[in-house]
């Protein structure tokens, strides 16, 4: 797996199709690892010629592991004492535009999934000189009045870390069961791709620790909407309208921040890229793009 050292951390990374078409960089969300940007999808986008780069955030897949910062005190973050929280999404936004100077890109389109999404958006504030394009999915702006998750999704995030590999497998199929699409009676996801892909993400890479850092700083975070207000390059939001996790209010509100942003909303869909969903996707994502890719 090759790495680069950005913004003081070492950052894993893949990357798919011509290093001469237009770079889509891919941010996953909590607890994600590039994996959860499976490879067809990717392969759909490098096959609409662009040079797809997907990445483990920090504290998670094969990335650093910051083992040596605190877990957040969640009790008192919820009650907006931040002071046990690490870093923030503007850090993890700026190890994004680090991986991008160090693999030479000049600009990018951005797409990011959930706090992917928000690291997307703090990517477009921060560094708009590297955004050529900005796909928000199935995230929100940091509105704490937006985006609420239901009970069922937010009990299944705050489960408990797993003691073995069976847990970590059976947990993940639970959590797909309350935030993902095959509730909702549009989406097929057959149980055993989940299973299949729970135990490779928990083979290759298995960090709770990293997650809770990660959730802290998702909380700790400010609201975006405003900023969001300055940013002009293509944006595309795209949400299920099923969303138990994120309810589609944060995508509503998302697109609204941005001016003469693009919403897509998509029947049946929860917390997650189910299959059928992906040529709808692509093609939103491409069009955002400005039709530069073929």
């Amino acid at each position: 797996m090759p790495e680069v050292r950005s913004n003081g951390m070492t950052i894993s990374y893949e990357t798919l199709g011509d290093p001469a078409d237009p770079a889509l960089l891919l941010i996953m969300g909590l607890g994600a690892q590039l994996v959860d940007w499976p490879d067809e999808f990717c392969g759909l986008l490098a096959g609409r010629g662009f040079h797809v780069i997907r990445f483990d955030n920090r504290d998670i897949g094969l990335s650093i592991w910051l083992d040596d910062l605190p877990l957040p005190d969640l009790g008192a973050v919820f009650g907006g004492d931040f002071a046990t929280v690490p870093y923030l999404l503007s850090d993890m936004a700026a190890d994004t535009a680090g991986l991008l100077k160090e693999l030479g890109v000049q600009q990018a389109h951005v797409v990011g999934a959930s706090m992917g999404g928000m690291i997307a958006q703090q990517l477009a504030i921060d560094r708009p000189d590297l955004v050529a394009s900005l796909c928000s999915i199935m995230s929100t702006t940091g509105d704490r009045t937006v985006g609420h998750p239901t009970a069922e999704a937010a009990a299944a995030l705050m489960r408990p870390p797993a003691t073995s590999r069976e847990d970590a497998i059976a947990g993940a199929v639970a959590g797909s069961k309350a935030i993902g699409s095959w509730a909702f009676g549009v989406f097929d996801v057959p149980e055993d791709e989940i299973v299949r892909k729970a135990a490779a993400k928990y083979d290759r890479a298995y960090h709770p620790a990293g997650t809770s850092r990660q959730y802290g700083a998702i909380v700790a975070s400010p609201d975006r909407t405003a900023a969001l207000g300055a940013v002009t390059v293509p944006t595309l939001v795209v949400h299920g309208e099923a969303d138990p996790l994120v309810d589609v209010s944060g995508g509503r509100a998302t697109a609204a921040a941005v001016p003469g942003a693009k919403l897509l909303i998509i029947p049946g869909m929860g917390h997650d890229l189910p299959r059928a969903a992906w040529p709808q996707i692509v093609d939103a994502i491409v069009a955002n793009a400005g039709g530069t890719a073929a």
